[in-house]
């Protein structure tokens, strides 16, 4: 039998983890949007989707 659980937590960061947070996520987020216009600028020119790890 599987069973599915899930846990919600709240956390409440003070105002030098709140930055610290904020900075994380848009440094991921800058990180993850060159590397998506680098796979579509790869698509437009070829066709086809292409992974340089393959």
């Amino acid at each position: 039998m599987l069973v599915n659980k899930a846990y919600k937590f709240r956390i409440y960061p003070n105002e030098e983890q709140k930055t610290l947070i904020a900075k994380t996520i848009g440094c991921s987020r800058f990180v993850f949007n060159h590397f998506l216009a680098q796979w579509n600028d790869i698509y437009k020119e070829t066709g086809k989707p292409r992974c340089n790890r393959y």
